[in-house]
């Protein structure tokens, strides 16, 4: 009962409420207006069709498109107003002109340096992987940089923890999820005994990651103890899309010498300190040498970006990164929802479409539109040994639901499809033929690939990717491998339900 109270006298529940409250206003004063004006009725008819046809010749996703001309069909009067409110491709010129300027301000703080790819020797896949990332999405290639990659947040949090003890300059923490427990309990008081020495500390937390663990007033909170902070995209109550855009990404960087990056969110599941949906597999990976730079730059850009402050001269300072002794290449890089740049996703198409001998890939979600799926069909019908890995406990049933949906037409294909059967799989990682890895954020779903702001790393022949190919091999004994049909239902309702979920999972 009390957490049920809790609930509903959240901030959650109390600006949904409001959101609704406006939502069902703005369709009673359309409905009304139909119903007793045949002219409002025709012109709101015709509008609807305008966007209908607007919707079906777009650029967008074809399984995005197909959703919302379904709804605009059920609904031919409100349907413009459907796509207008929660359109994630709604154009934010705007923000996407403020966003670009932060972020060109503080690359040009970033130490200048030539480009070292068309010096190197290159796989088919790599030089696919890197020329993409050079010339369309402006990611720097590093080759003096060294990984580590952590396989689990056990392993991962004492490490963590003692970077952050040796921090003597700056601190930037930016997660989706911070949640009060041992984990964060642990940092804060770090980032407290730091802050009293002058260490420069940042965090900066998505709203709707933490609105059910932080208060709104928590900025006051972390203020009182010498540290900065900065809440992304703020959830309030009002009809706005870019309520969909999240920061989901996780980036940590210490005096410019470590950064950490993966799956991992600061809070107690991570680390197994409490069970919530079974064992919880994640991984992580940390950097040091030149492309911390690079990862401090991403934090800066969105810090300036969610603060709307003048960027000083004196963040010049911050990008004081150590080359390292060569460990592969390694390439940095992140994915906004504004540019039409799927960079994520790009990402994983190309090695699926250029892998040779194998790919494996580990996600939570597997949540496919026609293009994945025919890749990854079209992989595995080619010889590839292409295999998945994702959660036996769902911590969302609606989407396992669609995640088992998927499985039958890609293990027909010759995909081969496991479980984790100990609990839930959080790790986004994919790796091909032993020499490519990719260790990010990015899930395989609509919301990572069309909607939050991620970010990642690939890299090509460093110590993390054989790394990752072990944790790989051994994930694979701790699972059931699916057969085909093994989910299936001959029941019509399932069947139903299973389709519906299927069809709008664009628009969840």
């Amino acid at each position: 009962m009390g957490k049920l109270f809790k609930f509903l006298t959240g901030r959650l529940f109390l600006t949904s409420i409001f959101i609704l409250i406006q939502i069902a206003t703005l369709f009673f004063a359309v409905f009304t207006l139909s119903t007793h004006s045949a002219a409002a009725y025709i012109i709101l008819y015709v509008v609807s069709l305008i966007m209908a046809i607007l919707v079906a010749s777009g650029e967008e996703n074809p399984s995005f498109r197909i959703a919302w001309l379904i709804l605009m069909t059920v609904f031919p009067v409100f349907g413009w107003l459907f796509y207008y409110m929660f359109s994630y491709r709604k154009p934010f010129k705007k923000t996407l002109c403020r966003l670009k300027n932060y972020s060109e301000q503080i690359n040009a703080l970033e130490k200048e340096t030539e480009s070292v790819s068309q010096n190197l020797e290159l796989g088919i896949a790599a030089r696919r992987q890197i020329n993409y990332l050079e010339n369309i999405v402006k990611s720097r290639v590093r080759i003096n940089t060294q990984t580590l990659f952590f396989k689990s947040g056990e392993e991962f949090f004492p490490m963590y923890l003692e970077k952050l003890r040796s921090a003597e300059k700056f601190i930037f923490i930016e997660y989706f999820i911070i949640n009060k427990g041992i984990m964060w309990d642990s940092i804060l008081e770090i980032l407290k005994e730091k802050a009293k020495i002058g260490v420069d500390v940042r965090i900066l937390y998505d709203d709707m990651g933490t609105i059910n663990h932080l208060p709104s007033y928590y900025p006051q909170i972390l203020k009182s103890y010498g540290i900065k902070s900065c809440i992304f995209n703020k959830y309030h109550a009002s009809i706005d899309s870019f309520l969909n855009s999240r920061d989901h990404r996780k980036i940590t960087v210490i005096d410019g010498k470590f950064c950490f990056t993966g799956g991992l969110n600061l809070s107690d599941e991570y680390i197994n300190e409490v069970t919530l949906h079974g064992h919880w597999k994640d991984c992580a990976l940390m950097l040091c040498g030149d492309a911390v730079d690079d990862m401090t730059a991403s934090f800066l850009t969105l810090w300036h970006f969610s603060k709307r402050k003048r960027i000083k001269d004196e963040e010049a300072q911050f990008f004081c990164a150590e080359s390292k002794e060569n460990d592969g290449v390694v390439v940095c890089f992140e994915d906004e929802p504004y540019d039409r740049i799927t960079v994520g996703k790009s990402l994983y198409m190309n090695l699926i479409s250029t892998a040779q001998d194998h790919i494996y890939i580990c996600t939570p979600y597997l949540i496919l539109d026609n293009e994945i799926a025919k890749a990854l069909k079209l992989s595995a019908q080619s010889g590839v040994n292409v295999k998945i890995v994702t959660p036996h406990i769902p911590d969302k049933k609606w989407v396992h639901e669609v995640t088992r949906a998927n499985y039958d037409r890609l293990i027909e294909s010759g995909v081969e499809i496991y479980e984790y059967t100990k609990g839930f799989v959080h790790s986004k990682m994919i790796c091909a033929d032993g020499d490519n890895a990719i260790v990010s954020t990015v899930n395989f779903d609509f919301r990572s690939f069309y909607m939050h702001f991620e970010n990642g790393v690939y890299m090509y022949k460093s110590n993390a990717v054989s790394q990752v190919c072990d944790d790989f091999a051994s994930l694979f004994s701790q699972c059931e491998k699916i057969a085909y049909g093994q989910f299936s239902s001959k029941n019509p309702l399932v069947v139903l339900k299973r389709r519906l979920l299927k069809l709008f999972s664009p628009l969840m």
